[in-house]
């Protein structure tokens, strides 16, 4: 045998693998560019209100959206079911109060230009000569119907009659609202409805 010792074998190294090969420059810049997607639109999208005839706003699709026409708006009407439970006698006495002098004063000034028209016309003294006449007896006068209907003594009668209105009137109106006060909470009072026209 001899000396001579064996050497190791050389082991192969590994090759580069090679790259695929890429698109050229040329044809990247051939190619489109990705467009996001866009999903369409279930209506076309309003027409410009330019002359030209060309939109602003288009969908994916190219179609122009156009503007409701037939739609109307139909005003609302909220209602509202209301009870009076309660009227304040109080208020009720100054509201009929004041009411009622105002009916009277509007009656005074009635019955004052009322009489004038008459005494214009002459009713007075017809009337008067009339009933003169019939209740007159023998070396007496009859019964002087103009003089008795003289204005100061209607306009006394008047306001007197007046004055009885206004008493009676704001008496009946405060025991109303007291009649009405006790049969409200027995019957829950009166139902009114309001309606709101928007």
């Amino acid at each position: 045998m001899s000396g001579a010792q064996p050497q190791p074998k050389a082991q192969p190294q590994p090759q580069p693998q090679a790259e695929p090969p890429g698109p050229s420059p040329s044809q990247a810049q051939s190619q489109p560019e990705a467009q996001p997607h866009r999903p369409p639109r279930a209506y076309p999208s309003p027409r410009s209100g330019d002359g030209g005839g060309k939109s602003d706003r288009t969908d994916a699709q190219g179609a122009v959206r156009k503007p409701r026409t037939g739609a109307r708006t139909v005003p609302r009407t909220r209602k509202a079911r209301l009870r009076v439970a309660k009227a304040d006698a109080w208020s009720v006495m100054k509201v009929s109060f004041l009411l009622a002098v105002a009916l009277g004063l509007c009656t005074v000034v009635a019955v004052a230009v009322l009489w004038m028209v008459m005494d214009a016309m002459g009713v007075f003294s017809t009337l008067g000569g009339t009933v003169s006449e019939a209740t007159s007896a023998e070396g007496s006068g009859g019964f002087d119907l103009e003089t008795f209907l003289s204005l100061p003594r209607v306009l006394l009668f008047t306001s007197l009659i007046a004055l009885i209105n206004v008493v009676l009137a704001t008496a009946l109106a405060t025991l109303g609202a007291f009649i009405y006060n006790l049969s409200a909470g027995f019957v829950g009072g009166v139902e009114l409805t309001l309606a709101e026209d928007e």
